[in-house]
């Protein structure tokens, strides 16, 4: 693959674009085309300082459509009884910034992509609106590359953990709505966050913690105080639901008679 590549945010070389086109093969068994993977890349700061090189704004365009049309066509099959009002809600707390973002993390896309200069210096590698226009593009260079059953196939590798946690949020469909719904309905009192942040300004990190009572039941960090808050209250949320989970599955030794407690 060509583009020169340049070193990280952190000082280490970025990870060649042929590493992340053989996870792709991996996962979707189908060759990547490695000229699209690379313009899927190209972030327009980079394009813009290299003269002109195409970018990845219109494979984003592409891949925002196949995206919800994948999700969508999931969400339809898997929720007969939901109306179309909860459904639209489902979708949305799956495709957003946030999670497209949070999947990209999970892949490491950051570390491939071409930036240029000013965005490289502002930690743009982790930014959440960078990496999940990135994620777009990727998912349109699969697409262009195999057929909507290659994008569909990696889209469900990416978010069917996201789809599957999210059909159990509350009405909200996010974490913190979802908590507080969950503490209310077992008398708990309201879920507290306490938040921290480190780095400079242009490159901040946030750290939430998320209690119930006295008791810690999460932690998640962070680009934004939303992103760092909403990740403590998955954790608590999974927390206190697995709790219960345990409970209802526990089995319920019967009560002795008297007559037998005193034989």
């Amino acid at each position: 693959m060509s583009h020169s590549q340049s070193p990280g945010g952190d000082g280490a070389l970025q990870r060649p674009a042929d590493r992340l086109a053989a996870h792709l093969f991996e996962v979707v068994n189908q060759p990547i085309d490695e000229s699209l993977l690379l313009r899927a890349l190209t972030h327009r700061s980079y394009a813009y300082e290299n003269g002109g090189l195409p970018n990845n704004e219109r494979l984003e365009f592409l891949g925002d459509s196949v995206l919800g049309l994948v999700v969508t066509d999931s969400l339809f099959g898997d929720h007969p009884d939901l109306a179309e009002g909860h459904l639209a809600r489902l979708r949305a707390a799956v495709v957003n910034m946030r999670a497209l973002a949070q999947v990209a993390r999970t892949i490491s896309l950051g570390d491939y992509i071409f930036l240029g200069r000013g965005e490289e210096s502002t930690g743009g590698r982790d930014k959440a609106s960078i990496l999940a226009d990135t994620m777009e593009a990727v998912i349109a260079a699969v697409y262009l590359s195999g057929g909507l059953r290659a994008a569909t196939v990696f889209v469900h590798y990416l978010l069917d953990p996201l789809m599957e946690s999210s059909a159990s949020l509350g009405a909200g469909l996010d974490w913190k709505t979802s908590l507080q719904e969950l503490t209310a309905s077992a008398s708990l009192g309201s879920p507290e966050y306490r938040v921290t942040e480190e780095g400079p300004d242009h490159k901040k990190s946030f750290h939430a913690e998320s209690r119930v009572g006295s008791e810690l039941l999460g932690s998640g960090s962070g680009s934004s105080k939303k992103e760092a808050e909403q990740m403590a209250a998955a954790v608590a949320w999974t927390e206190l639901s697995r709790r219960a989970r345990t409970v209802l599955a526990s089995p319920v030794e019967p009560l002795r008679a008297d007559s037998e407690q005193d034989a």
